[in-house]
């Protein structure tokens, strides 16, 4: 495998988004796609209020075009393309209810679940006639075995998939988190397909290079958010990642902080009805606990990202 099939989509991917971000970044401004900061938030977030939102179409127009130019030679890119995509549009949709045609709540529970199966169910469809091997499971730590859970295994994929979805959009709400903890998953899987001879280095590859371009407009003090576009569309391609390369068992580990996301978010909830009012954090999810005991927002973002890095080294060494 040469250098270049991993190194090219990356640049490819980095230079599109680096380029597109001063250019979208004005139109998001004049459709008056801003974003509306929560009262009830940290009250260093209502400087937000206005920054323009929706930016993860940077994020998947970059990954598209640089995959183009290489899914007729690597077709294993495509599932992962339709999951990642897919999730994108429905957060799409999602903001652009929300932010240009000013209805607060975007789409109902219930209209992004149903759309959310919907879009799972065409990536498993796909992947069970695309994947010889099926949905048998890689376990961590023990080289060449498996895991196959039969006839759990599809309700499982929709279990593990909406639930890194979710996990993944609930990261997303601070300048930079969303992007740079999932730019290290995003390695990780690079480097993991790689190792394995897996076909799907070049969407990995441009996932990494449109985050960090991407990221180049949204640290600290961002100027440009994700959005759900971004988020639900990066949650998507890390679970179809991990169902391509039979990686689902490494999520809890590459994924800890989306799992920690998700956890204190149910801990809070469960918590305050079990104590009629009390909270168990200062705020869920978990990034604003910290920073209302005063971690800045910087802080939170490298101590977050720091973490996902040594857990992805961790699981490199697991494969």
């Amino acid at each position: 495998m040469s250098s270049g099939y991993i190194i090219v989509p990356i640049l490819i991917s980095f230079i599109l988004s680096a380029v597109l971000g001063p250019l979208f970044i004005p139109v998001l401004k004049r459709m008056k796609a801003g974003q509306t900061v929560r009262e009830e938030g940290p009250q260093t977030h209502l400087k937000k209020n206005g920054t323009p939102t929706m930016g993860g179409i940077l994020i998947m127009i970059s990954v598209l075009v640089t995959s183009l130019f290489y899914v007729k030679d690597y077709p294993a890119i495509i599932p992962i393309l339709v999951l990642t995509l897919g999730f994108g549009l429905i957060g799409f949709l999602d903001d652009y209810i929300k932010v240009v045609l000013r209805r607060s709540l975007g789409l109902k529970a219930w209209q992004k679940l149903f759309l959310q199966m919907i879009v799972t169910g065409l990536f498993c469809h796909y992947l069970l006639r695309s994947q010889p091997a099926g949905l048998a499971m890689r376990i961590p730590f023990a080289k060449g075995y498996y895991v196959d859970f039969g006839v759990l295994n599809i309700p499982l994929l929709f279990v593990v998939v909406i639930g890194t979805v979710n996990g993944t959009n609930l990261t997303d709400g601070l300048d930079g988190l969303a992007g740079s903890v999932t730019v290290m998953i995003a390695t990780f899987f690079t480097a993991a397909a790689a190792g394995l001879g897996a076909p799907v280095v070049p969407v990995t590859g441009a996932v990494m290079g449109a985050l960090l371009g991407f990221l180049l407009f949204n640290v600290h003090p961002a100027s440009v958010f994700m959005g759900d576009t971004g988020s639900l569309a990066l949650g998507g391609f890390v679970a179809a990642c991990a169902y391509t390369l039979q990686m689902p068992l490494f999520l809890p580990v590459v994924g800890v902080i989306y799992v920690a996301e998700v956890l204190s978010v149910i801990l809070q909830v469960v918590y305050f009805k079990l104590t009629g009012g009390k909270r168990l954090f200062k705020m869920a999810p978990l990034h604003h606990h910290f920073e209302l005991c005063g971690w800045k927002e910087t802080r939170v973002v490298a101590v977050f990202s720091i973490i996902t890095a040594l857990m992805c080294l961790l699981a490199l060494a697991g494969i």
